[in-house]
Parts: structure tokens; C-alpha cells; sequence
């Protein structure tokens, strides 16, 4: 149950598009973070519940290891083994992922570091709503994944920077995420490189794109195709709207 991974986590220390609303109201959106490495596994993890354009929950708990945690991997995240002795591994987590998945879809910044930790923790799920799709098809899949990093680079192609921390210092999301860290994060992780942290900038990033006043209509089918890994699957998505 989430509520017992949240008390565990207590004792563990230029293209024009209008994002429309109407949409976005009939299923939740998890946005996703994972701290960790895929040698070490993950380590943390955080999300973030979008419904209606609004953050609805957030959630986040440390995990435990027992493969070896490299110095240059702790300074980066400040994850030290010592924190994560008394938590249960990330691998007792598939039912919560699951829920998420069957729910809704999956979003990231850089997705395909999310969908490698999931694929390499769990290859399989079982049987979930394809929500990219027009019709009404399952896969067993963790995506498609909407995913902020391509989404950005694609509507916003003139940037220097597409990295999560300048994409929030770019169009000035910073008090917004301070206050969201302040409200949902633990105190010790209230910075990048912590899951939640990152999993509520990411969220913020989305969040903008439905206030946006600039971009003609564009569905959540189109906001899948702007998150495509590669320009193959962009030109097949983009094909599949004609039809």
C-alpha cells in the first residue's frame, strides 16, 4: 500500500501547439523520478500525480541495496548507504508502479532512463491501456511515456540547454517549485538530484504547457508524438494522426 511506503520512507531518511484542457480530465498523469544508477539499482524514488492540471499527490520513498554504491554516484544524489539500511529494495514495489501504469500515463524528463530502471527491475507487466493510441488497445508495456525533455526540444527548438534545472530557470518556474518542495518533499531532500524534488520540476514543466496562451490545439495523442525517442518513431506518430 502507498501508505505504508510512506511511513517507511518516515523511518528511512518553434512549433505552435495549445495544449487542451478537456483531455487531460479524464485520467491521471504520473510524472516520475529515480535516483540510483544501473549498476546500484534504485535508490529513490519520487512521484508526482497530475489530474485535471493539477498535482493531485506526491510521493517518494529511499531503497534499499545490497550492491555496492560508487563515492562519484553518492555525490551526485547524497545517498549514502547508510541511509538506506533499514528500507526494503525497490523491487517490492511492482504492484505500486503497476497501479500507476494501469492508470494513467507514465511521464519523464529523459524518459528512457525511467523505462531502462523499470525494464531492468521488472521486464514484464501485465496487460495496461495503450494511452498514446486512438483506439482502445492494450500492451504490456511501461510506455509510451510522455516525456518533457523531448517535448521541450521540439517546441522550443532555439534553447541552449534542454536539462531539467535550466528548462525550470528558463521560464521561471523556480518560487513555484520552492513552493512545491516545501510542501511535499523531506527536508533533507528539498534539491536536483532528489527524486521527489526532480519528479515536482518535471510536473511544473508540464503543468506550463496547459497555461501556455501561445500554442493551435493539440491533443494528448500529439503531445505523445512530441515526446518521441527518436525521429522513426516521431514520423510514425505522426503518420498514425492522418488515419
Amino acid at each position: 500500500m502507498i501508505v505504508e511506503i510512506e511511513e517507511h520512507y518516515g523511518s528511512c531518511n518553434r512549433l505552435s501547439f495549445k495544449i487542451v484542457m478537456g483531455f487531460y480530465m479524464r485520467f491521471p498523469i504520473h510524472i516520475i523520478d529515480f535516483e540510483g544508477s544501473f549498476n546500484s539499482g534504485v535508490l529513490e524514488w519520487g512521484t508526482v500525480t497530475v489530474f485535471d492540471s493539477e498535482i493531485v499527490s506526491a510521493q517518494t520513498r529511499l531503497c534499499g541495496t545490497e550492491k555496492l554504491i560508487e563515492l562519484s554516484e553518492i555525490e551526485q544524489h547524497g545517498l549514502h548507504p547508510t541511509l538506506l539500511e533499514s528500507c526494503s529494495p525497490f523491487e517490492e514495489d511492482f504492484e505500486v508502479f503497476a497501479r500507476w501504469r494501469e492508470s494513467g500515463p507514465l511521464c519523464a524528463h529523459n524518459a528512457l532512463v525511467e523505462d531502462r530502471f523499470l525494464k531492468q527491475t521488472w521486464p514484464y507487466v501485465r496487460q495496461v491501456p495503450d494511452f498514446s493510441a486512438h483506439s482502445k488497445r492494450a500492451v504490456a508495456t511501461w510506455g509510451p511515456w510522455l516525456d518533457t525533455l523531448q517535448i521541450y526540444r521540439r517546441l522550443y527548438p532555439d534553447l541552449e540547454n534542454y536539462k531539467l534545472q535550466a528548462l525550470v530557470r528558463t521560464f521561471a518556474l523556480e518560487d513555484a517549485l520552492d513552493q512545491q518542495a516545501k510542501q511535499y518533499c523531506p527536508k533533507a531532500r528539498m534539491q536536483y538530484h532528489s527524486a521527489l524534488f526532480d519528479a515536482l520540476a518535471t510536473a511544473l514543466l508540464l503543468q506550463r504547457l496547459f497555461s501556455e496562451k501561445d500554442f493551435p490545439e493539440c491533443s494528448l495523442f500529439q503531445l505523445f508524438t512530441l515526446s518521441a525517442s527518436s525521429t522513426s518513431v516521431l514520423n510514425e506518430r505522426q503518420q498514425q494522426e492522418l488515419f
